[in-house]
């Protein structure tokens, strides 16, 4: 009992300290702040600190080295761990991998992927923007506008990491925010995006400092009454089939998914069970789901970086061929359903290349389908 009380005084003392407040940047971490101070003035996206090679940022996806040494093992953990919570710190000690965010008091929020390579300590260390951006500034497709006035179902984002899938799952919950009177509750690792209370109630949950993992904190948003819940990432089994039996009975879900395309997303669900129990999900989700987006990158002519997208509103058809499997013909269901605001990837470079932002010949590599790309670009 004793040392249960000890745990709880030390628990207690943790949260009542702010597991999120500011770090002290002196010592080793002055040498962190350096480093950021000089990822935020070149505009990179991310600082990257691995053991043998001088520390790194990355500028539309080009990885440049700072005009400093190679860092050891021990100079990166002295940099970086004063600067994470202690849920992080912890859990990189014993697991050797942790995700975490913090704020720079000057600087703004960063996003810290803490692991190890090669048993040396490495972190990639990602700027977050310090207001929720709007939907219509992310040059996605005008329809994607549409899953934020979605009343209920399963919405799923797929993309490749870096795809900026936190982003658009970000300002479709801003779009709510601002235009409906709702309970949103996200639950995230870490949270990237802060969002202020406009017409709706937004609870932000972030697993390692609100609640232990993604089932556990999903469990709970559903008992405090939600009409949207955005789970960042489904990593797991329990988390998708909690997440798409919300969908089902009334709830608006937003989440994410590493894929590339709208048949690999929603394939990804059911293939994340055994055998025997993926028939059930398969019936569960026709049912659940409600639109499916994938995006992805391309280099914008000129520099930076331009989203392309497709998007499918789930229709009858659609729920059919998720139930049987056959998910290969969800692309042909995209087209079907166009006026219901589907695009296919083809129809989104199409319009990228007309407006100028991407390169022809890099969109044809891009291309799934690039006969129909093709088709789309003629005079």
């Amino acid at each position: 009992m004793a040392h249960e009380d000890e745990d709880l005084d030390a628990l207690v003392t943790e949260l009542n300290a702010g597991a999120r407040r500011a770090p002290d940047v002196d010592g080793h971490t002055a040498r962190l702040r350096a480093w950021l101070e000089q990822t935020a003035e070149r505009g990179a996206s991310d600082l990257m600190l691995v053991a043998g090679a001088p520390p790194s940022i990355c500028v539309d996806t080009l990885v440049t080295a700072l005009a400093e040494g190679p860092l050891d093992s021990e100079e990166i953990a002295d940099a970086v761990l004063p600067a994470v919570p202690p849920h992080a710190r912890r859990a990189f000690r014993t697991t050797g991998i942790a995700d975490a965010s913090f704020r720079e008091a000057t600087l703004g929020r960063f996003r810290i992927n803490l692991h190890r390579e090669r048993g040396q300590a490495a972190a990639t260390i990602r700027r977050l923007p310090s207001i929720v951006p709007r939907l219509d500034s992310l040059g996605l497709p005008e329809s994607v506008d549409l899953l934020s006035h979605l009343a209920r179902g399963l919405v799923l984002i797929g993309g490749p990491t870096g795809s900026g899938k936190t982003t658009t799952l970000a300002a479709l919950v801003g779009e709510i925010n601002r235009r409906q009177a709702k309970h949103i509750i996200t639950i995230e690792d870490p949270i990237e995006y802060e969002h202020t209370h406009h017409r709706s109630i937004v609870e932000q949950i972030e697993i390692g400092v609100d609640a232990p993992d993604f089932p556990t904190a999903l469990r709970s948003a559903l008992r405090q009454a939600p009409d949207v819940i955005v789970v960042g990432e489904m990593r797991d089994p329990e988390t998708m089939q909690i997440a798409v039996a919300a969908g089902e009975t009334g709830h608006l879900v937003f989440s994410s998914l590493h894929t590339t395309d709208v048949a690999t997303t929603v394939a990804r669900i059911a293939d994340s069970f055994p055998l025997e129990r993926q028939n059930t999900i398969r019936q569960e989700l026709a049912m659940a789901l409600a639109a499916v987006m994938t995006q992805t990158l391309m280099p914008r002519a000129g520099g930076g970086l331009v989203p392309a997208a497709e998007m499918l509103m789930v229709s009858y058809g659609a729920r059919q061929h998720v139930r049987k499997n056959a998910v290969q013909h969800l692309h042909q269901e995209i087209t079907i359903t166009r006026k219901q605001g589907s695009f296919t990837l083809e129809e989104s470079l199409a319009r990228l290349v007309g407006e100028g932002l991407v390169d022809r010949k890099d969109a044809l590599a891009r291309a799934v389908h690039p006969e129909e790309l093709e088709r789309l670009l003629q005079p």
